[in-house]
């Protein structure tokens, strides 16, 4: 009987590990979504009673094409309806009580200190229109991360680098 619990408990802790590496695991950046989708990706996985116990829940992330203007926080009318299911997600129920870090990515293109400035103003501009879609200022955050997290290693220019990068905080 032990041998069974035991082998058990070990399946559990193995399965909630790749779970947790799935949901981590950096994924293509999201040019569409509706704000249920959005939702479903920010919003902590329900935990079963047995489980629940051991397993703190982890931080929720995803990656979202914002595209702005060359050399400017502006973003593009293009990324509107994106940001506006971002609100909407914001606002739902399932994430009114959580709190948001905003962060800005770029490319490699450029230097690292205009980079990371640049990221910061775009996130701010993120933040600012969330903040007029009715998302309260205590619940976002906003960073620039230049391109000290690039996505694409091996191609430090490729778009996927530049995103918005929407982390749930667990503080």
């Amino acid at each position: 009987m032990k041998l069974t619990l035991a082998r058990a408990a070990a399946a559990a802790m193995a399965l909630a590990g790749s779970l947790a590496t799935a949901q981590t695991a950096p994924a293509r950046p999201i040019s569409q979504a509706t704000a249920e989708q959005l939702v479903e990706q920010l919003a902590p996985p329900p935990l079963t009673r047995s489980i629940s116990r051991n397993i703190t829940p982890e931080k929720r992330q995803i990656d979202l094409v914002i595209n702005f203007d060359f050399d400017s926080a502006q973003f593009q009318s293009r990324s509107r309806p994106l940001l506006e299911s971002l609100a909407e997600a914001l606002n739902n129920a399932r994430l009114q009580e959580m709190r948001f870090r905003v962060e800005g990515h770029t490319d490699a293109k450029g230097s690292a200190r205009y980079n990371e400035e640049l990221s910061a103003r775009r996130a701010r501009s993120v933040v600012e229109f969330l903040q007029g879609k009715g998302v309260s200022a205590e619940r976002l955050q906003a960073q620039g991360k230049g391109f000290s997290e690039l996505l694409n290693k091996e191609q430090p220019d490729a778009a996927e680098n530049r995103r918005v990068r929407i982390i749930t905080l667990m503080e």
